[in-house]
């Protein structure tokens, strides 16, 4: 659901950056130039929260879920230490 919520959020500030200056223009009051910028800011207000949406962390693709923990094995002593393989831990 975060990542819809987000994808729409950016797509519909995308549409109000692009539409910002009509959408001034359709506005009564007297001061277009600050609709303008008001406009503006929503749009890419909407579009950051967008992007944070889409980035969520915490869905299943980032989260590499095993059935149980891999301990790494090394080969070699101090700084020539290296990985040669991985054992489960119990």
């Amino acid at each position: 659901m975060g990542k819809a919520f987000g994808y729409a959020s950016a797509i519909i500030g995308i549409i109000i950056i692009i539409f910002s200056k009509k959408i001034a223009a359709l506005s009564f009051l007297s001061s277009l130039s600050k609709i303008n910028i008001y406009t503006s800011v929503l749009g890419v207000a909407l579009v950051v929260v967008g992007v944070i949406f889409m980035m969520d962390k915490s869905s299943s693709s980032y989260n590499v879920k095993h059935a149980s923990e891999e301990v790494p094995i090394y080969e070699g002593e101090g700084k020539k230490k290296k990985i040669v393989g991985y054992k489960r831990a119990k």
